[in-house]
């Protein structure tokens, strides 16, 4: 009982903040929630610690000063963008043009416009709803997999609001299986980004990430191995606002699109897999040293917290 009334609370949250936060002004939800971040941050709660916990692994040279410094504004990236998420619906296609750059997609746009669709491994950094958003409209249809989140109406809603986007989004659990789908997503040409820096199944692979041994998603591997398209690593980071547009955050987004990750030609396809894999790691650790406060990782990826 407990449980469900707590579902059903969590759930009202979310739906009244996604109403509420779209009909302030900007400065004014944008400003709302960087006052929570810092009260989060200020009350040291779980995913706190967690974030803290990560980010000393991936910058062991940082001070303590340092590390809170990075830490505090590690939540005012990560409620930037909630903010974002909550408001991105009401965005017009100018908002994105002016709010969004885009590193390195020649490839992408190379491979995509030549039919063999794309694969991308992304982290948890920066927006990454954003830049689907962006991809759909500007290089390809998007189809993603989403974790079933508790309660099922909260996932419905997720599912709901990047569907409106214009992404095709597919379950992780709970439904058909998601990769012959996205074998064929990609085979129509299309774009499938999946983040891949933590591992949500058993079916995960151990990979070296900032020198420590980390679990990591092998799906975008092997499905660029079974599709012939090409692996790449994607970031996504904020950089302070310029001009006129945007968001209204202050921030815009960098999409960089890493040079492809070859494909092994030989070995078993799940040894491929952990080398495509590490591959993207190798990839991701520099990105997230260099923007570690848009790495938002609050739950266990590397070894020593799992076991």
């Amino acid at each position: 009982m407990r449980e469900r009334v707590t579902d059903w609370l969590t759930l009202r949250v979310f739906l009244v903040a996604w109403r509420c936060v779209r009909l302030l002004p900007a400065s004014v939800a944008y400003g709302l929630f960087d006052r929570a971040a810092v009260a989060a941050y200020g009350r040291g709660g779980r995913s706190v610690q967690r974030l803290r916990a990560n980010y000393a692994r991936v910058r062991p040279e940082l001070g303590e000063a340092e590390l809170e410094h990075l830490v505090r504004e590690g939540m005012r990236s990560y409620l930037r963008y909630w903010c974002d998420a909550f408001r991105l619906p009401d965005m017009t296609q100018e908002v994105l043009e002016t709010s969004v750059r885009v590193v390195g997609d020649g490839p992408a746009r190379e491979s995509l416009g030549g039919g063999r669709g794309a694969v991308a491994f992304l982290g948890h950094m920066g927006n990454w709803d954003l830049a689907g958003a962006w991809s759909t409209h500007h290089l390809a249809p998007v189809t993603t997999v989403a974790e079933r989140l508790r309660p099922e109406g909260l996932y419905d809603a997720f599912v709901g609001f990047r569907e409106r986007l214009g992404m095709t989004v597919l379950p992780l659990t709970g439904a058909d299986p998601a990769f012959p789908q996205l074998v064929r997503a990609v085979r129509r040409g299309g774009l499938v980004p999946l983040l891949a820096d933590r591992d949500l199944t058993d079916q995960g692979v151990t990979v070296t990430f900032c020198d420590r041994p980390a679990r990591m998603a092998p799906g975008p591997a092997a499905l660029a191995a079974a599709t012939g398209a090409p692996l790449l690593p994607v970031s996504v980071h904020y950089e302070p606002h310029h001009g006129p547009g945007g968001t209204g955050s202050g921030h815009d987004i960098v999409i960089t699109f890493h040079p492809a990750v070859p494909v092994p030609t030989s070995g078993r396809a799940r040894e491929r897999a952990v080398a495509m894999t590490q591959g993207c790691a190798i990839v991701l650790e520099a990105a997230v040293r260099e923007h570690t406060q848009d790495w938002h990782m609050m739950q266990r990826v590397f070894a020593e917290d799992l076991s």
